[in-house]
């Protein structure tokens, strides 16, 4: 897991690769393309992608539209802008009506770093889980970044996918990676308890594990892709398994994995738990590593919750 590539690299170079293959893809920016990595698309095909400025509500709105005449528009924007600011757009005119246009943010969570509170989305999950219709898929690394992107473009309705700034750890091979729809992803195996991840925190909580290992703790570890529809039967088994669970996520501890893992167990199998998140308070300026320490969410962390969950099992 040396090498480290942000995810919103894979989603740019997937969307090229997508674009040469459907004419009907078509990709709308609100004026980060070179940050949200549209840019490539713009520059190889430019009578399909349109530069809708600063007026994301406005582009969400064209973007349905353009569903309803066959296109499979990708709305492309930060995650602060493409969740709260266009929540009313996307319910009503995306969501509502069930159309064929994939959201998909960038600069997600509290490691988009120096940039503070207001561009640090910590509850974009949450809003979108919330939604009716909404699938929300949040990729671990870049090698399953540009898997769930193809998927979407694949998929016939709403689709969420949420993307870094920095790089990630590469945790998947290239050549073996299947992403599996609406399915957990077993990655380590373990006896005493499952830690559930996802985004950033899959490559963190399999460095939890592998730690954790070593002071003879088996950790299994399941990378969580997809956060809605959530696989209900791979979480029971799993915590059925080894009977206590930690969640973690670079989102708030409401609303987001921790949430939906809690509403699954609580139905069907309750065990001990403990959330890994950011809890419940707005981000700071900082470096992301600095953040990820700062907010109780790295794997030392995870280590940490591992341990005090063991004590209740």
């Amino acid at each position: 897991m040396s090498e480290k590539i942000a995810t919103r690299d894979a989603y740019g170079e997937a969307l090229l690769e997508l674009g040469e293959k459907n004419e009907d893809i078509v990709v709308f920016d609100a004026d980060v393309g070179s940050s949200t990595r549209v840019k490539h698309f713009a520059g190889k095909f430019p009578e399909r992608f349109f530069q809708m400025g600063i007026a994301e509500q406005n582009m969400v709105g064209t973007a349905a539209g353009m569903a309803t005449c066959g296109k499979i528009p990708f709305v492309s924007t930060f995650a602060v802008f493409g969740t709260a600011r266009v929540a009313d757009q996307v319910r009503n005119s995306i969501a509502y009506p069930n159309l064929n246009v994939k959201i998909a943010v960038t600069h997600a969570g509290i490691t988009v770093g120096e940039d503070g509170a207001t561009h640090q989305a910590i509850e974009d999950i949450g809003i979108m889980r919330s939604i009716p219709n909404m699938t929300v898929i949040v990729p671990g690394d870049a090698v399953e970044a540009k898997e769930v992107v193809k998927a979407a473009a694949e998929y016939d309705g709403p689709v969420f996918m949420r993307f870094t700034r920095g790089g990630v750890p590469v945790v998947f091979d290239e050549e073996e990676y299947e992403f599996k729809w609406g399915k957990v992803m077993p990655i380590k195996e373990g006896s005493d308890l499952t830690i559930f991840a996802t985004g950033v925190m899959v490559g963190e909580a399999l460095d939890a594990a592998n730690r954790l290992k070593e002071e003879g703790i088996e950790a299994e570890v399941v990378n969580v892709h997809t956060i809605k529809p959530i696989d209900v039967e791979g979480v029971v088994a799993s915590a059925k398994k080894t009977g206590a669970v930690v969640t973690a996520e670079e989102h708030n501890i409401y609303g987001g994995l921790g949430s939906a893992i809690a509403e699954v167990l609580g139905e069907n199998h309750p065990v001990p738990m403990k959330r890994v998140g950011v809890k419940d308070t707005f981000g700071r300026s900082g470096g992301p590593e600095e953040l990820m320490d700062y907010f109780e969410i790295s794997a030392e962390h995870v280590m940490s919750a591992a341990k005090e969950v063991l004590k209740r099992k």
